[in-house]
């Protein structure tokens, strides 16, 4: 498992979401990618499998805050592990709205997850950047979204902006936007992309050599 791990972390180093999303076109018909992303750790790259979190609008009276909450949810997510795993919350229709902040998500950095993919927003974008892991989201927010939204369940399969994401698939996001990959494909996905990257540096370099101003 190790050494799988060591090669999936070199393939990614090596490419691009769109290398992965292309990948994923050639084994699958469903969509995987996820776009118009922003990110408050530019640069950071974010790769592991996912753990989930669901969002549903608030509710007090069914949704008591005592036994819906980020941190039960969490703790509730991260049961079977949570190092190098990526969290995804899921916001059910609301990417305007904060799903997290800098006091929240302490949590991903105290149990050493890779990151974090929002299908909303996240507040104090220069807190989570101190933090070590990579997150990605729909943008920026200044509020609170306790008053809209509440976290509901951990580790069921969400959809985040049209794609399916259940637990164990493997999360990928760069500046480029964000792709999901299934579990038991996830290093033959990457051997392809791996290759899909490679041509095109290929294509490039022969046009190069091909132009007039290299005569």
């Amino acid at each position: 498992m190790a050494d799988k791990e060591e090669l999936l972390r070199r393939l990614a180093s090596r490419v691009r979401t769109p290398d992965v999303t292309d990948a994923m076109g050639r084994m699958h018909r469903h969509r995987c990618h996820i776009d118009d992303l922003v990110t408050p750790t530019p640069g950071r790259v974010l790769l592991g499998p996912a753990i989930t979190m669901s969002f549903l609008p608030s509710c007090e009276k069914a949704l008591p805050p005592e036994q819906y909450n980020f941190s039960r949810l969490f703790h509730d997510a991260i049961e079977n592990g949570a190092r190098g795993r990526v969290l995804v919350l899921a916001g059910n229709g609301h990417p305007g709205v904060s799903l997290g902040g800098g006091t929240k998500l302490s949590l991903v950095a105290a149990h050493s997850l890779a990151g974090v993919l929002a299908d909303g927003r996240l507040r104090d974008f220069p807190e989570i950047a101190n933090y070590g892991f990579a997150a990605y989201c729909s943008g920026q927010t200044a509020k609170w979204g306790g008053d809209t939204v509440t976290p509901f369940e951990a580790n069921r399969p969400v959809v985040v902006s049209g794609v399916t994401v259940r637990p164990g698939d493997y999360v990928f996001a760069d500046a480029s936007g964000a792709a999901v990959i299934p579990a038991a494909q996830v290093l033959s996905v990457f051997e392809e992309a791996d290759r899909i990257a490679q041509n095109e540096a290929a294509f490039v370099d022969r046009v190069r050599d091909e132009s007039p101003a290299a005569e």
